[in-house]
């Protein structure tokens, strides 16, 4: 789709140009795909997680007590930085996960699960809320979420074949669920449009997507009246 056409849909919709977009959801839901699909719906860019240079992610998996604080302050150090990056460059940017994900479901769960220590998770939500949840930190526009039955995530996951999801147990992906689900609902830092995997087919039909914009749309323009009149 040529630039002219992607910027027609983005003022048929009312989407500003310079909008940044996150889409979150739990492991295997479809989050890479929509982005990409969204973001070349609308000519923006997209921001991936950078998981090639992590010095961390092997040892984590060989020893998750001893590496699990190192992996979670790599990541938010590298989400930190992308999101100024993407606000400095002027937005136009579709994100695949958010840097709410990071404290909110993993490590989170890190600690729950005795694989991070007391002193180490308070260190790390404090550090996260000094860097992140503050009035000067740039949050995104719109955080869309789609959600799914559990039944349809795991075959979702059990269908991409990855090696290392493929011997992880259920009940990790269960455990995983349920807590994206008590997230999205007390999740406060920019506006939420929840989203059925129903609602749009990807795979056959990428213009599907379209029918998000309105809703999108509407969601963005209420928090810009609310920045510029606050």
């Amino acid at each position: 789709m040529a630039t002219f056409q992607k910027s027609l849909i983005r003022e048929k919709y009312g989407i500003p140009h310079d909008a940044v977009i996150t889409v979150g959801g739990t492991v295997g839901v479809g989050k890479s795909t929509f982005t990409r699909a969204l973001a070349d719906l609308l000519g923006f860019r997209v921001s991936v997680e950078k998981v090639d240079g992590n010095p961390y992610l092997e040892r984590f998996y060989d020893d998750f007590a001893r590496w699990s604080f190192h992996l979670q302050i790599y990541f938010l150090a590298e989400r930190f930085k992308e999101q100024k990056r993407m606000f400095e460059y002027g937005g136009g940017f579709v994100q695949d996960r958010s840097i709410y994900e990071d404290t909110g479901i993993f490590a989170k769960m890190l600690y729950e699960q005795g694989r991070m220590s007391e002193d180490d998770y308070q260190t790390y939500t404090q550090l996260f809320e000094a860097m992140v949840m503050t009035p000067y930190f740039p949050h995104p526009d719109l955080l869309i979420y789609l959600e799914g039955s559990f039944d349809e995530i795991i075959d979702r996951v059990h269908e991409r074949g990855r090696p290392m999801e493929q011997q992880t147990p259920t009940q990790y992906w269960q455990d995983l669920f349920g807590r994206y689900d008590k997230w999205i609902d007390s999740f406060t830092a920019c506006p939420v449009l929840r989203i059925s995997i129903h609602e749009y087919d990807i795979l056959n039909n990428s213009g599907s997507v379209e029918v998000v914009l309105e809703r999108a749309a509407e969601k963005i323009k209420q928090l810009r009246a609310v920045r510029r009149n606050g």
